[in-house]
Order: C-alpha cells, then sequence, then structure tokens
C-alpha cells in the first residue's frame, strides 16, 4: 500500500501543475527531488525546507498544497492528520509556533476540542488568504503610508509588542495612527483607552482607525506564523498579567486580525467581557466559526459599530510604554 505521505505529496505536486501550468514545472520538480531527498517526509515538512531557500517558491507552494489538499479530499487530510497525530501526542510543538522571547500567562491546562481544522487547517487557510490578500496590503500601506507622511513627516509603521500564542512576544505591524511618542494611556481595568477624544490620534490615524486600515500590515504577521487571520485580539504583556480565571486560554492559539470579540461588541465592551468571549471562541475554534467571524467583520466596520471605548466606561490614566 501506498505510503500516506508520498500519496500526499505527489497530490500537491499534481495540484501545483494543474495551477500554474508549464512555468510550475521547475518548482514540482523542486518538491520531488526534496521529497525523494528526505524519504518520506510530509508536505509540511518539504515546505519548510522549501521556505528556506525561495520565498517567492514557499508561496508558491503553500498556495499549491491548498489545492492538493482540497483536490485529494478526505483521504490526503487523514494522511496527513495521522502522520502529524504522533508527533503532537509526543509532546512536541505544532507547527507555525511563534518564537520569541520568555512566554508570559502560559495558558492552563484545559481540554480542548482536537479536530484537523485546529491542528492544521486553520494554518492552511492562513496562507492561502495572508497570500491573496498581499496585493491590497500592498496598495494600503501606499496610500495610506503617503497621507501620514505628509501629515506630521513621523514614521509610517508602528511595531507594536505583543504577546502570542503560548505567551511568546512578537511584533505586531500597524500603520501608524497615533502621534509620535504619543503616551500610553490606561484604563482603570488595566486596558488601553481608545475613545473617539483620544487627543493622540492624528487626523489619517482617526480615519484608518474607523475603516480598520491600521491592521491591514498584519496579514505580514500571518503569513510569518505570528498571527491568524480570525483570532483573539492580541494584548500587551502588562495586560496579559492581569488575565484572571480562564482568561489565559486565550493564549491557546494564535492571535488574529479579527475575531469573534472584535466583531461581536468590538471595543464598546469592558475589556474582560472580551475577554470572556474571547475564551469561548477558544474552546469553539471550528471552520465554520472562523467563516462566520470573517464575514461578519465587512458588516462591523462597514457599520463602524463598536469602534470606541462608550462614555462613562471608565477613567483613563497615563503610563509610559515599556
Amino acid at each position: 500500500m501506498m505510503d500516506a505521505a508520498v500519496f500526499a505529496q505527489q497530490q500537491a505536486v499534481k495540484a501545483i501543475r494543474r495551477a500554474w501550468g508549464p512555468k510550475a514545472a521547475r518548482v514540482a520538480k523542486r518538491i520531488e527531488r526534496l521529497a525523494a531527498r528526505q524519504g518520506g517526509a510530509t508536505v509540511r515538512e518539504n515546505y519548510e525546507l522549501l521556505a528556506k531557500r525561495s520565498m517567492g517558491i514557499a508561496l508558491a507552494a503553500a498556495a499549491g498544497i491548498a489545492v492538493g489538499a482540497v483536490a485529494g479530499g478526505i483521504a490526503i487530510s487523514r494522511a496527513v492528520a495521522a502522520r502529524s497525530a504522533g508527533r503532537i501526542g509526543k509532546g512536541r510543538v505544532a507547527d507555525g509556533d511563534a518564537e520569541g522571547g520568555d512566554a508570559l500567562g502560559e495558558s492552563p491546562a484545559a481540554p480542548l476540542p482536537d479536530s484537523f481544522y485546529r491542528r492544521h487547517g486553520k494554518r492552511m487557510w492562513d496562507v492561502v488568504l495572508g497570500t491573496l490578500a498581499l496585493p491590497i496590503v500592498g496598495a494600503v500601506i501606499a496610500g495610506c503610508g503617503v497621507a501620514i507622511r505628509l501629515e506630521d513627516g513621523g514614521p509610517v509603521f508602528y511595531n507594536a509588542p505583543r504577546i502570542g500564542k503560548d505567551g511568546r512576544p512578537f511584533i505586531m505591524y500597524k500603520l501608524r495612527s497615533m502621534k509620535v511618542d504619543a503616551p500610553d494611556l490606561v484604563m482603570d481595568d488595566g486596558s488601553t483607552y481608545n475613545g473617539a477624544d483620544d487627543p493622540r490620534m492624528t487626523r489619517v490615524g482617526a480615519f484608518m482607525r474607523k475603516t480598520s486600515l491600521d491592521e491591514m500590515p498584519q496579514f505580514l504577521n500571518v503569513l510569518k506564523g505570528d498571527m491568524s487571520v480570525v483570532g483573539p485580539r492580541p494584548d500587551l504583556a502588562r495586560e496579559v498579567e492581569l488575565y484572571r480565571g480562564e482568561e489565559p486560554l486565550k493564549l491557546a492559539v494564535r492571535p488574529g486580525i479579527t475575531g469573534y470579540a472584535a466583531v461581536y461588541g468590538r471595543n464598546a465592551l469592558p475589556w474582560h467581557d472580551r475577554l470572556a468571549l474571547d475564551v469561548d471562541y477558544v474552546r469553539n475554534l471550528s471552520f465554520p466559526l472562523d467563516a462566520k467571524v470573517f464575514l461578519k467583520t465587512f458588516f462591523t466596520v462597514f457599520n463602524q459599530e463598536g469602534i470606541y471605548v462608550q462614555d462613562g466606561e471608565g477613567t483613563a490614566k497615563e503610563a509610559l510604554d515599556e
């Protein structure tokens, strides 16, 4: 009987050839050579080796593998899942965990439903959606970047330190919406202030906040593996230290560009209420739920729902970023 990994590899190569035609021959041959050299390596391992050599070829391989998974159907999915289950069962970290410094606020041991989508499918679609979004991301950065520079001459990007999956710190990319060297304003509950009267925002920044255009560079974080398209919004290190009860469970998955709490309440909800929604999302993670949140995001942004904290929710005090 044909080895499951070899069968899945052949389907991925065929998918690449169907998707790109004769121009993909060189990519397909390189994947075949890598497969032969590794002697039965999985599709994911071949993709990792390929990514080290050429980012362009890596993106093509990722999309090709995604098409192959769909074309191959349940047989390929079960084959890859069976091979990966052994590695996870031995205590190894799943593919794509963000690397960084010491972990903060590690999620507590809690039983979470196991599924192919949770372990592999979610990351696969992140790569596909992230790749498809690149032209739009480039256009947004170019347009908004010019406006940002013209307004105050400051930097276009704000590299925001955040805490990701398993408590690992990473740098989240954003278009700068605040004045240069603006202080951090902290709410009484420990969350960051985000109000319509925020004096730190620039005029261009206020527009980007309402339309969420300042978040578009985070598709680069998705391709790097730091974030997911859908997931709990990432918090600062000082906010993670304020988690209570089951709230650290939100760190069991990659943070997202959009999320359940971000579209059902957004900043209009108190911070700990948003964290409770994040925990519910982690426990019920599935493809239908992600699809629902992804589609709901467009309506939330277009209707400009819950952009800012509600009046009277709490006072803000000034703190310096560490």
